[in-house]
C-alpha cells in the first residue's frame, strides 16, 4: 500500500466517522445533555478530518480549492458521503489514467 492509497484511506474513514457523527449531533438537538457530549467530540473529530483532508491534498497534490470543499463536507449532513465519494473517484480516475 502506497502512501496516498493510506492517506485516502485515512480520508475515507474520517470522512464517514464525521459525516455519521454530525447527523448523530443534528438528530440529538432536542436532547441537550446528549448533544452536550456529541458536539464536542464531534467538534474535535472535525478537526482530525481537516487535517486528513489536507494531508490528502498535499500528497496527491490536488488544487487548494478541493480542501475547501473537503472542508465543507463536515458542515452540511450526508455531504461528507457525498464529497468523500467524488474525492475518492477523482483520484482513483487519475491513477488509473497514469
Amino acid at each position: 500500500m502506497t502512501t496516498l492509497s493510506r492517506t485516502l484511506h485515512f480520508y475515507r474513514i474520517m470522512a464517514y466517522v464525521v459525516g455519521v457523527g454530525l447527523i448523530a449531533v443534528f438528530v440529538c438537538i432536542p436532547f441537550d445533555s446528549v448533544e452536550a457530549i456529541l458536539g464536542p467530540i464531534h467538534g474535535f473529530l472535525y478537526v482530525v478530518y481537516l487535517l486528513a483532508a489536507l494531508l490528502l491534498v498535499i500528497r496527491a497534490r490536488m488544487p487548494w480549492w478541493m480542501w475547501l470543499i473537503m472542508a465543507t463536507g463536515g458542515w452540511l449532513p450526508f455531504a461528507a458521503f457525498v464529497v468523500e465519494r467524488w474525492v475518492t473517484r477523482r483520484l482513483k480516475a487519475r491513477a488509473a489514467a497514469a
